[in-house]
């Protein structure tokens, strides 16, 4: 998978859950994945028609009532839900909220390697500085990411290293998303 496809994936809160609990074997159904992601019901809505959109999950024909579909995955939507499932079983459920975040996974994805801002910045190409900035803080607060600084370097330059749990998620991630440079 090409890391715009996962940015695209991860911009909705609930995506990576849905597609994690649908890999587990829970029925593609309102009832039973609201009840195992635990979302609200527009979060949920917004995010199930997003992969609908995107192609990762489609109407299960001849199954299901009219008001209560069901869903399955796609063939792209598989492969998907198993990376999804891998990030799921790794991270906490206390950092369960940390992951919904749109920047969490594409940054510790980009953080394969200890990496300076600018290198995780053309990795991601549409994150801005506020974005990138904030997710780094975030991870940095949670113990996922650490931060030094190159202190040879003129001007001293920040490193970022993925670590502890982020640095797993890393590792899960790494050989499954592809970077694609313009």
């Amino acid at each position: 998978m090409d890391i715009m496809t996962f940015v695209n994936i991860t911009s909705r809160a609930w995506a990576v859950p849905i597609l994690a609990n649908m890999h587990a074997g829970i029925a593609g159904r309102q009832a039973p994945l609201l009840a195992a992601t635990g979302a609200s019901r527009t979060a949920f809505a917004q995010s199930m028609d997003h992969l609908i959109k995107i192609g990762l999950l489609e109407r299960n024909p001849g199954y299901g009532h009219p008001l209560r579909p069901e869903f399955r995955l796609t063939q792209p939507g598989e492969k998907a839900a198993a990376i999804a499932h891998k990030i799921q079983c790794v991270s906490p459920e206390g950092d369960q909220s940390l992951l919904r975040k749109s920047w969490t996974l594409p940054v510790l994805t980009s953080l394969q390697t200890p990496s300076r801002f600018n290198d995780i910045k053309r990795n991601l190409q549409t994150i801005t500085d506020r974005a990138l900035s904030q997710s780094l803080k975030s991870m940095e607060v949670k113990d996922w990411v650490h931060r030094s600084v190159d202190e040879t370097a003129r001007p001293p330059r920040s490193i970022y290293s993925a670590v502890n749990t982020g640095g797993i998620i890393s590792k899960v991630i790494a050989g499954e998303i592809i970077f694609i440079h313009q």
